[in-house]
């Protein structure tokens, strides 16, 4: 009896001993698209695990999240999203999940532009606007620190790093597109995704769609682009990563204005595309408005 009570005495000391001894698993960060991912990640560096709801070449506009995404969220620290009603299901699945993190508004303090009829009083893409991003980069930066204090100086270092190659590209992008005659600076795109782009940078984007790939274009917004476009006073028509190409195409060929590539708008490339974090998208993005223009 004695020497089973001694097994049973070290067996339990064996568990309390492997748990103790397990290092503290990392908190679950949930973004909800793939962008904010990347930021995400990249301040939160070793310290979080950061899951994705809305993947590289998903559209967060029609997104519908399951009982996986539920699930997920249900488990997380913290919940990183973009606001301005970018996500339009995520407060149900807020309320399915019975969320009860952090949350972080991505967006909080920046200026946001006017919205049209499709999405609403803000236009959300404020990302578009690589300024912006640094706020963005601020305020993640800020949650994960008030979720686990203990790493918030890393937090706030990272966040340091990245936010300075944000103005570093910044700048970089503003002297290359100045250099461009302002005439040359008109592109059509298959989705209104880049107000915030262009009034950073002196573009005038015209849109096939409206700010939601929800919204379909009439025929009467069709025949007046493709006249716009005929009339010479566009450089190219370019296509987003997540959006259906056929519209795009239909303006180019009654048009006659060429096909400028693709643009990545709402979410980034897989990891082995052009795209793969955000500095990246917004590298491939001017290098192919660039070339348009030029």
């Amino acid at each position: 009896m004695r020497r089973w009570m001694v097994g049973v005495g070290l067996l339990t000391a064996l568990v309390l001993f492997s748990e103790s001894a397990r290092p503290d698993e990392k908190p679950t960060v949930v973004a909800t698209f793939s962008i904010l991912a990347d930021l995400t990640q990249r301040i939160g560096g070793d310290h979080v695990r950061v899951l994705t709801l809305v993947g590289p070449n998903g559209d967060a506009h029609v997104f519908e999240p399951g009982p996986k995404e539920s699930t997920e969220l249900a488990e997380a620290s913290v919940l990183v999203a973009n606001g301005l009603g970018f996500e339009p299901w995520l407060q149900r699945l807020e309320e399915a999940s019975g969320f009860k993190g952090t949350m972080v508004i991505a967006t909080d303090g920046v200026t946001a532009l006017k919205g049209n009829e499709e999405q609403g009083p803000t236009d959300p893409h404020a990302f578009q606007d690589v300024s912006n991003a640094e706020i963005y980069a601020a305020n993640i930066a800020k949650g994960l620190g008030a979720a686990d204090p203990a790493h918030a100086a890393d937090f706030k270092a990272n966040a340091d790093k990245l936010v300075a190659d944000m103005a570093a590209l910044d700048k970089e992008v503003k002297a290359e597109f100045a250099a461009v005659p302002q005439e040359r600076r008109r592109i059509l795109t298959s989705h209104d995704a880049f107000q915030y782009f262009g009034k950073a940078y002196g573009i005038e984007f015209v849109a096939v769609q409206g700010v939601s790939t929800e919204a379909e274009p009439t025929a009467e917004d069709l025949a007046k682009i493709v006249r716009q476009a005929r009339d010479g006073h566009l450089s190219a028509v370019f296509l987003e990563n997540m959006a259906d190409p056929r519209l795009a195409e239909t303006v180019s060929r009654e048009s006659g204005v060429r096909m400028g590539g693709e643009l990545y708008a709402d979410a980034l490339s897989e990891p082995d595309g052009p795209a793969p974090d955000y500095l990246s998208l917004v590298r491939y993005n001017v290098k192919q408005l660039l070339a348009a223009m030029q």
